[in-house]
């Protein structure tokens, strides 16, 4: 099958951070899931930053055993990448990629992105460089449920209509999109008594006590509205006449962000016996679920776009009780694996003021998805009937936890999405390799206009540019020694990538030194180095220069000044 690079950046993948995100857990469990599963020869990894080699292989490590060897490609070594032809960003982030790619020639290897949230500017702009960048349809986006497909389709359907219509657009090629759920390595999530014996003396639990669990970050605005769930199992609770244990298990932002959100989801189920628990550990955020007789997640935010609690739940044998919002819906069986819970939101173009206040800035991000997630709604006696019946039902909990766990078995663990991801690529690969050849018009525009060299846009704030006959001589010192002791200083540093060498700039000198009086041509100096360096050396010329190591023969004469021709002449004249 089909293989890709993978693009490492420590931070799409580690879970060891205070401020945990949905991406975070994903992209740790799809590193563990595609080591183990992939149907490959040997893998190939991207470097996303310039860090000690250490902090990529320790996410190796974290992840699990390499069945293949691994092949680390450098960040600036795109070349390398056309082996093995794909490139697999875990964000929606690959339009800036396709410029970086152009040098290379745009079919040089294929891009592979994936959704998270699409609610937030960044992630809409991403989303717009689909059509604005030289994507191709040899590059593909993951979209990881129906329904942000369905939000992606719409967002770029807009763009591609305002291109259009304001600007004339006749070509809007964009990538390829696929709907592929997150997978879950379910058998992380197995039932272990030990943890259930554990978890429930630590906490206090009885051991016949019926467990309510959600698992997640803890904020109302970004996340979900903890009030819901809260009602929803007061309401039960006063239905069944049993005691009911709700565990908490999160993180929120800071220690007070912890307490109020605590504190205020009480407020709403006074009679559950509730327990919060850190949820950052690894050793917790695996061992958790086995407390529990059930799994409740109510989502009701826009910055939600699958939801992997539910997926883990139903590995762990949990029988859920979530909305039919989003990802959910992809997820969750109703009646089967557990019970969706209808939710309700305004009609469409009832949110343009929070759109428009948020884009001026007026409000903050978590304003304005909070202000959007107070305005959805859920059928709360139906979420209350649902709880009744796995409070009540044992038989009920074992039987759609049961038929939740055969479902991650046979389709949503990552020994079958991955595979679905392989078969991406291979497609994507195929089209690549159909793809007619880059009009030769094109091929000559390989830079993003929007990235210009600084010497090409700026080219008319110097005097003039050094031209190849020129002719340069010594400055103010007469031996290189004198030069180094110049360049050594910290007022004269230029990074070390940007400049010639220390060879380099020595055999420059010398040169000059050699053509004095009247200096050596600089083409006759480029003459002298290798091709790839000759741009380096070139533009290191006026390096030299600026600390007058380095002069010109005969330098630029001013023209006079607009203004008073006259006066401005004089003044020229004179500094002659």
């Amino acid at each position: 099958m089909s293989n890709a690079a993978i693009y490492i950046h420590p931070d799409g993948y580690r879970t060891d951070r205070a401020q945990l995100m949905g991406r975070h857990s994903a992209g740790e469990s799809f590193l563990k899931g595609f080591l183990q599963h992939a149907d490959v020869d040997g893998f190939h990894f991207w470097k996303g930053a310039i860090q000690p080699h250490e902090a990529f292989d320790a996410l190796l490590s974290a992840a699990g055993p390499l069945r293949h060897q691994a092949r680390w490609i450098a960040p600036n070594n795109r070349q390398a990448l056309s082996d093995p032809g794909c490139v697999f960003i875990p964000s929606p982030t690959i339009g800036q990629e396709s410029w970086w790619r152009r040098r290379y020639g745009p079919a040089h290897y294929s891009l592979c992105g994936l959704t998270h949230t699409t609610a937030t500017h960044p992630a809409i702009a991403a989303l717009e460089e689909l059509l604005t960048c030289p994507t191709e349809s040899w590059d593909g986006l993951i979209c990881t449920s129906a329904a942000v497909r369905a939000s992606v389709d719409a967002q770029l359907a807009l763009i591609a209509d305002d291109l259009r219509g304001r600007l004339g657009a006749t070509r809007l090629p964009k990538p390829q999109l696929a709907t592929i759920p997150l997978g879950v390595n379910g058998a992380d999530f197995a039932f272990d008594a030990a943890a259930r014996a554990a978890w429930r003396a630590r906490l206090d639990i009885p051991t016949d006590a019926v467990v309510a669990l959600y698992v997640g970050r803890l904020s109302a605005q970004t996340k979900m509205n903890p009030a819901l769930m809260a009602m929803a199992l007061e309401q039960a609770a006063q239905q069944t006449g049993k005691p009911v244990y709700w565990i908490v298990s999160g993180w929120a932002r800071t220690p007070e962000a912890w307490e109020a959100f605590h504190s205020a989801t009480r407020a709403f189920c006074p009679s559950i016996e509730y327990r919060p628990v850190d949820g950052r550990d690894a050793g917790t955020r695996f061992s958790i679920w086995s407390a529990a007789d059930l799994f409740i997640s109510f989502s009701d935010n826009i910055q939600e776009t699958f939801g992997l609690t539910p997926a883990e739940a139903m590995a762990a044998g949990l029988p859920c009780v979530v909305t039919d919002w989003d990802g959910y819906r992809d997820t969750v069986r109703h009646g089967v694996d557990g019970f969706r819970i209808p939710t309700y939101a305004p009609r469409p173009s009832l949110g343009e003021d929070l759109a428009f206040n948020h884009d001026n800035g007026w409000v903050s991000y978590d304003t304005y998805v909070g202000a959007a997630a107070q305005m959805a709604a859920m059928d709360v006696p139906a979420a209350t009937q649902a709880l009744v019946a796995l409070i009540d039902n044992p038989d009920l909990r074992a039987s759609m936890g049961a038929a939740g766990r055969q479902r991650i078995t046979d389709e949503l663990d990552w020994r079958h999405v991955i595979p679905r991801y392989q078969a991406f690529w291979g497609d994507l690969a195929e089209r690549r390799a159909a793809a007619s050849p880059e009009p030769p018009d094109l091929a000559r525009r390989r830079v993003n206009p929007r990235r210009t060299d600084p010497f090409t846009l700026f080219a008319t704030y110097p005097t003039r540019a050094l031209g190849p006959d020129d002719r340069l001589r010594p400055g103010a010192v007469s031996d290189w020694p004198a030069a180094q002791k110049i360049l050594s200083r910290s007022l004269a540093a230029a990074p070390p990538w940007a400049v010639a060498t220390e060879d380099e700039r020595q055999a420059v000198f010398a040169l000059a030194l050699a053509g004095a009086p009247q200096g050596a041509r600089v083409a006759d100096i480029l003459a002298t180095i290798l091709p790839p360096r000759r741009p380096y050396v070139e533009r290191s010329l006026l390096w030299l220069m600026k600390f007058d190591i380095l002069r010109l023969a005969q330098p630029a004469a001013l023209s006079p000044l607009d203004g008073d021709a006259t006066e401005a002449g004089g003044a020229a004249d004179a500094l002659r």
